[in-house]
């Protein structure tokens, strides 16, 4: 199955979900598929994995990428390129915004809400069952509504992102995928795609999966790397 998401897609989800790796390769792919995209840096709380760090992969690629100010680039501060706006009012095939995480990081959605109540918005919870806060429903449950309080935006659509990194095995993208469905089951949201890594794929069983599986080519780097 093909994901075939358009508009503006907002990627949420708390610290440590994985959304901006998420992100990232959703805006790849879609463009690998022949669609026009944007994706804005949004995340002005988490000094990490933010998608500024992916910037040159994408914009080789042809997607159009929208960051804060040069002279802001790595500061946390609540500023707001004007761009932003302009991509709102004129949004690509594809759009995406990259949150913050928690419902700290969302509440720059709140500023932007005169533009984004005008238009026609998803908003995607990514959730690692295997981190903290989100190893239950009632986690899970807890950070959807801090995030659609903070953010004045509700939540349309899950995405599984479950993985220990090197240590993911099949088993741990099955029973996240066990996992997402149950959170699906609660809140009748619906699952929009999980998501494996590119070493993980030939080794999963995609008949088990009745969504879309996105691929994942790491484009971050980890903050106790040199790289």
């Amino acid at each position: 199955m093909n994901i075939n998401m358009n508009g503006i897609v907002i990627i949420c989800g708390n610290y440590g979900s994985g959304k901006t790796e998420t992100a990232v390769n959703l805006a790849a792919k879609s463009r690998q598929a022949g669609k026009q995209v944007k994706i804005a840096d949004l995340d002005l709380v988490n000094p990490y994995f933010r998608t500024r760090e992916a910037r040159v992969f994408l914009e080789n690629m042809g997607v159009e990428v929208v960051l804060p100010n040069k002279k802001y680039m790595h500061a946390d501060l609540p500023i707001l390129a004007p761009a932003v706006a302009g991509m709102i009012q004129q949004p690509a095939e594809l759009t995406i915004l990259d949150a913050g995480g928690d419902d700290v990081g969302v509440t720059v959605l709140a500023a932007l809400e005169s533009y984004l109540s005008r238009k026609k918005v998803q908003m995607i919870q990514v959730i690692n069952p295997l981190r903290p806060f989100t190893e239950t429903i009632e986690g899970c449950l807890t950070i959807k509504e801090e995030i659609e309080a903070s953010s004045k935006i509700k939540i349309t659509g899950l995405v599984s992102n479950a993985n220990l990194i090197e240590e993911t095995t099949p088993e741990v993208i099955y029973e996240g995928y066990r996992f997402i469905r149950e959170v699906s089951d609660t809140t009748g949201l619906p699952i929009e795609f999980i998501t494996a890594s590119s070493q993980m794929i030939p080794k999963l069983d995609m008949d088990r999966f009745h969504c879309p599986v996105l691929t994942i080519d790491r484009q971050l780097a980890f903050p106790w790397t040199s790289t």
